[in-house]
């Protein structure tokens, strides 16, 4: 196989991400809120390994008729952002005023942010929160707390992402990485057994959620807080 097909190969598994995207919006407008999340679980597995598969097949420069960045952002803003905005509107999770709130902070600050040039730290982490709304999402249909809290949660996250805060990649931030990367093995994990049992409210996967989701959201702060040891 030619390093050219190989880095083709990549794209096109980058681009299933598209299709997953749409069988979860399919799976939204019927309200089957735990199939939708079935999926966005697959297209989130999908977009861990394609960063890993890119580098490792050189596609930018095997295949560089095709732009990964920008084909990874069109999938993640709809996986990440579009679609679990209108499953928290639709599903009543967030009524009235709140719901109408939370999609338009949440469609619009990660629209800005995605387009932010500036998202990518040195050390591969993200400045500022990244726009992980299916995370954040699939949290509230898990754990239901009540809608005012909900409305902060989504609003902190939303200006979050605009400081200068830092947020880890799991895969790419090397620092920690060998707790970061089982963590996000497991929220994953924890995500899709969640949604496999309909978010049923005594399923032990919602304990497994929420304390990943805390590490995740809050390994990169830890970093900023605590220096880093040099030899």
């Amino acid at each position: 196989m030619t390093p050219k097909l190989q880095a083709t190969l990549v794209h096109l598994f980058t681009a299933t991400g598209a299709v997953f995207a749409m069988l979860a919006m399919l799976a939204a407008v019927d309200a089957r809120w735990d199939l939708m999340f079935l999926w966005l679980v697959v297209a989130f597995i999908v977009d861990g390994i394609d960063g890993p598969l890119a580098r490792r097949y050189h596609v930018q420069t095997h295949a560089p008729e095709f732009d990964g960045v920008l084909l990874d952002l069109i999938i993640d803003y709809l996986t990440y952002v579009f679609i679990p905005a209108f499953a928290l509107f639709k599903s009543g999770l967030m009524d009235g005023w709140t719901g109408w709130f939370a999609i338009i902070v949440i469609t619009f600050a990660s629209a800005l942010y995605f387009a932010d040039t500036r998202m990518k730290t040195k050390d591969n982490s993200f400045s500022g929160f990244p726009g992980c709304f299916n995370m954040v999402v699939l949290v509230i249909f898990a754990v239901e707390p009540s809608f005012w809290i909900s409305l902060v949660l989504v609003t902190l996250l939303s200006v979050a992402m605009f400081l200068p805060l830092k947020f880890i990649h799991p895969v790419r931030t090397e620092r920690w990485r060998a707790v970061s990367l089982p963590m996000a093995f497991a929220w994953t994990f924890f995500a899709g057994w969640a949604a496999w049992v309909d978010f049923h409210p005594e399923s032990w996967a919602h304990w497994g959620l929420v304390t990943t989701s805390i590490y995740l959201v809050f390994a990169g702060i830890a970093q900023q807080l605590i220096p880093e040891r040099t030899a």
